[in-house]
């Protein structure tokens, strides 16, 4: 072997802090992307076939894929394991949920000719996918100290464009109605002018499944050197965005096909995004959030009576 047997094999005491086996597939369909081409091989092989992945040796993996065995190594660590032990025993924990009926088949491509009931059960399916992935690699420990910023939060401004802007707007709205200041801004123009604005207290959380949204990036790097608290729902953990986000909420999106395009799924998982930052916020709010719920409520009542 060329490499030290602790790099390769990881330490001993076990894959604690690792990727669980659940989040291994959502990890790789999110990140290789960004990988080489070879470290891709290695991450697609590995989520294709973890029952025989896990029984093979680091030197073994690297034949199959036609890598190296530090590239192997190296790809188990941007997946989120230690070393190659780490990533061994949660290809062994994801091939028994596939074999334990708990992980389904991989979906197919939505055909120009197929009949609508296949496009309902492929759509519906994709976005149960896209959503279990989001939630088994959302870090919780990131998400609770957004929602603690944003819960004390004196302002907080949203970024976002086209499908990520409809997003900002949702998480806007939400907060409005349980008494909070919040302003999306899709005018990049508007959005730099306002995030000179923002100070130490603020919170401005930047929406770009891409991560290379410069509309986006210039007015969460502005808030993030004036002090403001910075937030950035990506899909791209890597993406030039989140050199200017305090904390990294990540997204997953299914694969980009000609009827699908990638912004359908990644305005589903930020949504999701969404969701609990708004629910974490309202129960840290609660006293305030219960009654501005209620007077909303109230206020629109009228509108859906007969």
């Amino acid at each position: 072997m060329t490499q030290d047997v602790k790099e390769i094999f990881g330490s001993a005491s076990g894959s604690t802090g690792s990727t669980p086996p659940a989040a291994l597939a959502a990890k790789v369909r999110t990140l290789a992307p960004s990988m080489t081409r070879s470290m891709q091989r290695v991450a697609e092989t590995v989520a294709a076939d973890p029952a025989g992945c896990a029984a093979l040796t680091v030197t073994g993996l690297a034949e199959l894929t036609g890598t190296s065995e530090a590239t192997v190594v190296r790809t188990a660590r941007i997946l989120g394991y230690p070393g190659y032990r780490d990533l061994r025993l949660a290809l062994a924990g994801l091939a028994a949920q596939q074999q334990s009926g708990r992980a389904p088949a991989l979906t197919t491509d939505i055909a120009v000719d197929d009949p609508i009931a296949d496009v309902v059960a492929k759509l519906a399916y994709d976005e149960q996918q896209t959503l279990a992935d989001t939630a088994a690699g959302l870090d919780t420990a990131q998400l609770g100290a957004a929602v603690t910023a944003l819960a004390g939060a004196r302002r907080t401004d949203i970024y976002g464009v086209g499908a990520s802007g409809l997003v900002a707007q949702d998480l806007t709205q939400k907060l409005l109605r349980i008494g909070l200041i919040a302003h999306a801004h899709s005018d990049p123009h508007l959005a730099v002018t306002n995030a000179v604005q923002l100070k130490a207290g603020d919170v401005a959380i930047a929406i770009t499944h891409s991560g290379s949204t410069g509309d986006v990036i210039e007015p969460l790097r502005v808030a993030f050197e004036h002090g403001a608290t910075t937030v950035a729902i990506t899909g791209r953990p890597d993406g030039a965005v989140t050199q200017y986000a305090d904390h990294i909420l990540t997204t997953s999106t299914a694969r980009e096909s000609e009827l699908r395009p990638a912004a359908m799924s990644s305005r589903t998982s930020q949504l999701l995004v969404v969701d609990c930052l708004f629910i974490g916020v309202a129960q840290r709010t609660y006293d305030q959030a219960a009654p501005a719920l209620s007077a909303s409520y109230e206020a629109l009542a009228h509108r859906h009576r007969r």
